[in-house]
């Protein structure tokens, strides 16, 4: 169980490798940095989920995609500025005894994201 995630370039039909994730806890307006990583070949996160079932506690927390670093890096021409720069996910844990996995489904003009399992 715990937080995972994980990203899909839909514009070039790949896993977002390379793409950097942050992790934060909220609290009103408060972050509280927990994790940041470089996504691996697959577009997940390298060591395994963002937080094991003993770390995730009911509460809300903030996922950061830096979606146009990434876009950039792959060599993609965008405008200035750009229409994503980085994506900001908030959800909320209600039962940490559950699995939640937070996908990310993106190009330079769109994302899409679902509670998968």
């Amino acid at each position: 169980m715990g937080l995972s995630t994980h990203v899909l370039d839909t514009m070039h039909g790949t896993p977002a490798a390379g793409m950097r994730v942050t992790l934060y806890a909220t609290q009103g307006d408060t972050l509280k940095p927990l994790k940041q990583c470089v996504l691996n070949q697959d577009g997940r996160t390298p060591d395994g989920p963002l937080l094991n079932a003993t770390e995730l506690q009911c509460g809300t927390y903030r996922l950061v995609f830096d979606v146009a670093a990434y876009f950039k890096a792959c060599g993609v021409t965008l405008p200035e500025p750009n229409f994503l720069d980085r994506v900001n996910l908030d959800f909320g844990v209600a039962d940490p005894g559950q699995h939640y996995h937070v996908p990310l489904l993106v190009s330079p003009w769109s994302y899409s994201t679902y509670r998968g399992s």
